[in-house]
């Protein structure tokens, strides 16, 4: 069973393993969410806002898990396997990738994102999704 506690733990686990895998294979860059908060909030550079950044991701992790719950049950979609539900989760990271290069890098950023960068971004987006949906799936928070 899908519930809104699933969503929201789901998508804590899911950004904290996200985060790990992009700090290990990443390139040593502030996140994004860390120029989001210098450009809107502080008055220096992202490296100086990594710490806000970073509890600013997890925070964007945590609510897209929920949201990710709330559109399975509008939909409703039967999320009745863990393959499924990993499935479900894969094309909602990829989803939330593209927003995030669309929407917030180059829209609200300026940012233009490198090939290589895209690609990388999607990747762990990508397994966040994996992780969402797995987690979801399993049904053992409902």
């Amino acid at each position: 069973m899908v519930t809104l506690l699933g969503g929201l733990i789901g998508g804590l686990l899911a950004t904290i393993v996200m985060t790990a895998f992009m700090m290990t294979l990443g390139d040593d860059s502030p996140p994004p969410t860390a120029a989001l908060w210098a450009k809107y909030v502080g008055d220096g550079p992202a490296e100086e806002y990594v710490k806000p950044g970073m509890v600013l991701h997890m925070m964007y992790g945590i609510g897209a898990g929920v949201g990710f719950v709330v559109l399975v049950l509008l939909a409703g979609v039967e999320l009745n396997s863990v393959l499924l539900a990993v499935g479900a989760g894969a094309v909602y990271g990829v989803l939330l990738s593209v927003v995030g290069l669309v929407l917030w890098m180059k829209v609200v950023l300026k940012m233009d994102a490198e090939p290589k960068t895209m690609g990388t971004f999607t990747f762990f987006y990508l397994f966040y999704g994996v992780v969402l949906g797995a987690v979801v799936g399993s049904g053992f928070l409902g």
